[in-house]
């Protein structure tokens, strides 16, 4: 457990690391919603243990499910209930985690009975009115506590009050958060006569929409897609049984990131090129700047140039997102700019994340420009400083890299990275002794 300020250990060499990092926070939330709403017991293994899924596993503890947790053998083991909520009221905290915020609220208004959602100050301030308005609409009765379309909410759900003959449809503008979508596709199967949903906004997919789609297929659960409208059937329902969570390529990542950096190279155990997560692409923006990427027998590895020299580009990251701190770490590196396009959504996130970004950049004394919906770095030697990381594990992961290259990094408040990967600062110091 990391206390005050993380002190990044500069690299002297080029890394070879070999890292087995935990399961898709994403695949275990989703997860988790369908093992609850299945019908008998569903095994899961590889969960992420952090705090946004302890978040998840202790609202469903109070809405009655009965889970079994294994955290050594990280297996998770969830009594379904056919699509029903065990207790008719009830209190849940969701903390930051917002798939946990958006999943449960959704399926609580789907539910019988009336129920408070409650989160942290940082999720309290995360947009949730289009989510509200669609439950709204179909039939949920939704009093926000406190901030008008905002957590906390206290919500009465539908239960069986909605026609059982025809199928609901509703209309959905997701572009401030695809999350919207994938919750509302995710409790489908609680609406037995079936849901089509049509998208408004001029993003109708996504990466993490795609997960949220195989998964669901995976538990039984088909949706349609025509390129406008998503369409569940009626009769719908998730099978029990046992499943298996993919590692988290989202934090493979930043070790992939460190090899770029020290002209090293980085296995991380169990990410292949079948990881349905869409920051694989992540992968194939190392190798246009300059990175080798390639198959072992035990995960993808990824070895840097040589000289340690990224190449500029231009990229449009709204698919994966997430990785835009990381690729802005390795900006000041690169031999020319680096520009990230088409993520203005991330600024509704645990922290607003370009001016973040541009904000510890600037500290970092890397000259840069922020727009509504981009980012443009220029290169440099980054100075000795500390970094601020806004209550977001993202700003610390991906920043920390910074201090492979530069003596002098240090993170504030490293352990936000409990959201995901509590275990990442002991990991990195063991990596770099």
């Amino acid at each position: 457990m990391v206390e005050g300020n993380y002190k990044v250990k500069k690299c002297s060499t080029p890394i070879d690391w070999v890292v087995e990092v935990p399961g898709s926070k994403s695949m275990t939330n989703r997860a988790l919603l369908m093992a609850a709403l299945a019908d008998g017991t569903t095994i899961l293994k590889g969960v992420l243990f952090s705090e946004d899924s302890r978040n998840f596993l202790g609202s469903l503890k109070v809405l009655g499910f009965h889970v079994e947790i294994d955290e050594a053998a990280k297996i998770v083991t969830v009594e379904g209930c056919n699509g029903k909520i065990p207790v008719t009221s009830g209190e849940i905290y969701v903390g930051s985690a917002g798939t946990a915020a958006r999943f449960l609220t959704a399926m609580l208004a789907m539910a019988e009975g009336t129920f408070v959602v409650n989160a942290s100050e940082q999720m309290k301030k995360r947009p949730m009115k289009p989510l509200f308005e669609v439950l709204t609409d179909l039939g949920a009765e939704i009093k926000c506590l406190e901030k008008e379309g905002f957590l906390p909410v206290q919500i009465k759900g539908i239960g069986q009050s909605a026609s059982q003959d025809e199928k609901c449809s509703t209309k959905l503008d997701i572009s401030e958060s695809t999350q919207f979508l994938s919750a509302l596709l995710l409790i489908s199967p609680m609406m037995k006569q079936g849901l089509c949903i049509e998208v408004t906004s001029e993003r109708k997919d996504g990466a993490y929409i795609r997960i949220t789609r195989k998964m669901m297929e995976q538990f039984g659960a088909v949706v349609d897609f025509d390129g406008e409208t998503y369409h569940m059937n009626s009769g719908i329902s998730y099978k029990s049984g046992c499943y298996q969570i993919e590692p988290d390529v989202s934090a493979a990542c930043y070790f992939y990131a460190a090899a770029a950096l020290t002209g090293g190279k980085a296995m991380v155990r169990n990410v292949t090129w079948k990881c349905m997560q869409g920051d694989l692409k992540f992968l194939e923006l190392l190798e246009k700047i300059g990175c080798e990427v390639s198959d072992t027998p035990d995960g993808i590895e990824v070895k840097g140039p040589e000289n340690s020299r990224l190449r500029g580009i231009t990229v449009d990251m709204k698919d994966f997102s997430d990785q835009t701190m990381t690729l802005a770490a390795l900006a000041p590196f690169a031999d020319s700019d680096v520009r990230i396009e088409n993520i203005g959504h991330i600024r509704l996130q645990e922290s607003d994340r370009i001016h973040a970004v541009a904000t510890e950049l600037n500290r970092l004394g890397i000259s840069c420009e922020e727009e509504p919906d981009a980012v443009t770095i220029h290169p440099g030697i980054p100075k000795p400083t500390v970094v601020q990381t806004y209550e977001d594990h993202r700003m610390a992961m991906a920043f920390a890299l910074v201090g492979l290259r530069i003596e002098g990094i240090e993170i504030s408040d490293p352990m936000c990275c409990r959201k995901t990967f509590e275990t990442y600062f002991d990991i990195l110091d063991k990596l770099c002794d």
